[in-house]
């Protein structure tokens, strides 16, 4: 699965998930730079998988073709204003809630929530941790 968030002080935060919703990699960007940026930094460091789960910011034909490149299948749906519709698998997509229940999970850590840190590479230190005990331990 991919998602993003919004990270506080004009950031975003984009994760890689498995399928139960636990979070395999991040990448964070600034605030106003395109869903794009954060796919294509994650593109390399996805696992094997069989569906990619994302939202409508990153559906670009290119991602699709990258994706299918590596043998993942993209369930993504279309931007509104896409003149040709994308078909997608909508029951498929529905599974996209777990990482949205990732991102609020890891907002349950005040620190990540308010974001204390102005120094990017110590907010992101305070992600991963966060992940780290929340996920992993």
């Amino acid at each position: 699965m991919f998602g993003r968030t919004k990270g506080g002080m004009n950031t975003k935060l984009h994760a890689v998930s498995d399928a139960d919703g636990r979070p395999l990699s991040f990448f964070m960007t600034a605030g106003q730079v395109s869903d794009y940026t954060g796919a294509t930094a994650l593109l390399d460091d996805l696992p094997k998988a069989q569906w990619l789960l994302g939202g409508r910011g990153y559906d670009a034909d290119w991602f699709r073709d990258a994706l299918e490149a590596k043998g993942i299948q993209p369930c993504i749906p279309g931007r509104r204003l896409r003149n040709e519709p994308v078909r997608y698998d909508k029951r498929r997509y529905q599974r996209r809630s777990r990482i949205e229940i990732m991102f609020g999970r890891l907002k349950d850590w005040r620190r990540v929530a308010t974001r204390y840190d102005r120094c990017p590479n110590v907010f992101f230190s305070a992600v991963a941790l966060a992940a780290t005990v929340i996920f992993w331990l």
